[in-house]
């Protein structure tokens, strides 16, 4: 209900070599007075780096930084943030995601109508404004994947309001507490790519909702990692491998899966 508290909201942002965008990112949730605390996992950074995060938790109320020398992951990474966060909802956020300032009243306002467990993702655009492909989508098949169906819904006329969809985008998703443990997190054996939608869909199977807000915005620069382009890609290969075995949809899909799964890397590399 509308005149329900506002809830606490904990930001949680993995990084990994991810340069200076990560500051513009946390700059943006410090400032954001609807953020109560900032948990940041570092999976690995160059010294300078590392030493920038250092001053920033040590100087900033709220912000606690994660670091063991290890990188288990991006789901994983979360995981972990989630485990310690003090909020009653987690804000899931990119470090080189840059939100828009008041973006967190609409995701809420969202959240509060839909059925649980419920996420809750916004608009998310590139520096010409454009909206990313990523943001809103169908629910990911083997046959969307390979090109036969629609998965990407990023050129589809914008809704004025939430709308119901299959997938959002981890780069910027709001869960509460309670449905992000009831769902058991993400699941940590993805390491990078794909494990947003295998949350999304693990979601709607437990009768839940997922919800595109467009009225939530947020500046997403991609690519600002320095890891190599072609471990990213194997990364999300070896994701869409995992979904596919999860999700295997009917008899026919299972055995198209089991010819096309190895293919569906490249398939996606040129479909975003």
């Amino acid at each position: 209900m509308s005149g329900d508290p506002f809830p606490t909201i904990t930001a949680l942002v993995v990084t990994y070599h991810t340069g200076p965008r990560l500051h513009e990112c946390l700059y943006a949730l410090k400032g954001d007075p609807d953020v109560t605390e900032i948990i940041i996992v570092d999976n690995g950074n160059p010294p300078e780096e590392r030493e920038w995060l250092d001053r920033f938790a040590a100087k900033t109320t709220g912000v606690s930084l994660l670091r063991d020398g290890t990188n288990p992951g991006y789901g994983a990474a979360v995981n972990r943030a989630a485990a310690v966060a003090m909020g009653e909802m987690f804000l899931v956020c990119n470090p080189d995601c840059v939100i828009k300032r008041g973006a967190m009243g609409p995701l809420v306002e969202a959240w509060r109508s839909a059925p649980a467990p419920a996420i809750v993702g916004g608009r998310i655009f590139d520096l010409h404004g454009v909206e990313e492909r990523g943001a809103r989508r169908n629910t990911l098949t083997l046959w969307n994947a390979v090109g036969l169906g629609k998965w990407a819904l990023n050129r589809e006329p914008p809704p004025e309001g939430p709308v119901r969809v299959g997938a959002v985008s981890g780069a910027f998703l709001l869960v509460h507490r309670a449905d992000f443990e009831r769902l058991g997190g993400f699941d940590a054996g993805y390491f990078l790519h794909v494990e947003d939608v295998d949350l999304c869909r693990r979601a709607l199977e437990a009768s839940g909702s997922v919800t595109y807000q467009p009225l939530a915005g947020a500046l997403h620069y991609g690519q600002t990692s320095d890891a190599p382009s072609a471990v990213v890609q194997a990364h999300k290969a070896a994701g869409l491998k995992r979904y596919f075995r999860k999700f295997p949809g009917g008899p026919l899909e299972r055995i198209a899966a089991a010819i096309l799964v190895p293919l569906l890397g490249l398939a996606l590399r040129f479909r975003g």
